[in-house]
């Protein structure tokens, strides 16, 4: 991929998009395209079509999606799935119609059965039914691997697909509502620390694992994908270690200093049990994460919220 290369980076203002533009402008990358959802709005077929055939880039890297957590994901279902749909058919089929080089798509490992075996392989996709709270979802991004693959498979594109773990890091989410557990995890114990709360409520009983993966880590596995990998099948992107949500609680709480105590509301939903991504695929092609989790969680606070970026 040739430094002077122009490449689009969909959904560029999110945390993800944001960490890929850091990672190539660091690597030398200086002919970078994008736009943001007010001057192109990813589900509309039309415009898409026009951007592409106006900035006619090389390579894609197609991070844009509708996002967010449980709740987000449990009551939005149809936007989840249509809005995503929308967005990766446009941008995969104009990718197509103007001869891009190569396109990374970015999916999720909740494309992975809710009961499938641990640590998940790639292969292990569509081997069992999903995680009901995110299905939409990830039928939105099981689809969009798909649709790669068919376009490899009919025309020869060079389109992969990487699936990344949970993720953490610069530009979260933190609203309560729509966020991950990680960020929704932070906020909450700094505003009990604030607030001097006797407790803070965690969802669910604690129990299920989870792997986190910092987001400029996952920045660099797409850079080392885009130069080293042109397989048919996907890359799991992850650490190939996890946690439980009760333990990440502890680590959370250390990191803000809160004294007071923990309730975990069994009334609500767990989610996958356990969601432990297989990377030995990316281990073989070179690469291997960077960010230890205490030292991630203790950066992302201290940004976030010590230096008064959160309102």
């Amino acid at each position: 991929m040739e430094l002077n290369a122009k490449i689009y980076v969909a959904g560029h203002r999110g945390m993800v998009g944001s960490a890929v533009v850091r990672r190539l402008q660091k690597a030398g990358y200086d002919n970078i395209v994008y736009r943001s959802s007010k001057e192109l709005d990813l589900r509309d077929t039309a415009a898409v079509n026009s951007f592409f055939a106006e900035e006619k880039p090389d390579y894609v890297i197609l991070a844009a999606a509708k996002v967010g957590g449980i709740m987000a994901n449990n009551t939005f279902r149809a936007d989840f799935l249509f809005e995503n749909l929308q967005i990766q058919n446009n941008v995969i089929h104009a990718s197509h119609e103007q001869g891009v080089k190569k396109l990374l798509f970015l999916g999720s490992s909740c494309i992975y059965p809710k009961m499938a075996p641990q640590p998940i392989k790639e292969e292990y996709l569509l081997t069992g039914p999903l995680e009901a709270t995110n299905e939409p979802y990830a039928l939105a991004k099981i689809a969009g691997l798909k649709l790669c693959e068919a376009y490899r498979d009919q025309h020869g594109s060079n389109f992969i697909s990487a699936m990344p773990t949970n993720l953490y890091g610069p530009g979260d989410n933190y609203d309560l509502h729509n966020s991950h557990v990680l960020p929704a995890l932070l906020r909450k114990f700094h505003e009990a620390k604030e607030t001097n709360a006797p407790e803070v409520e965690v969802w669910g009983t604690g129990t299920p694992r989870r792997e986190f993966l910092h987001v400029d880590d996952l920045a660099d596995a797409c850079l080392h994908l885009l130069l080293h990998y042109d397989g048919r099948e996907p890359v799991n992107v992850g650490t190939g270690e996890d946690l439980t949500i009760r333990e990440l609680v502890e680590l959370v709480r250390a990191t803000v200093g809160y004294t007071g105590g923990v309730r975990f509301d069994t009334a609500k939903p767990d989610g996958t049990p356990r969601k432990l991504l297989d990377v030995s695929k990316l281990a073989e092609a070179g690469w291997r994460y960077k960010t230890a989790l205490p030292d991630g969680i203790r950066a992302v606070y201290q940004e976030a919220f010590q230096a008064a970026a959160i309102a």
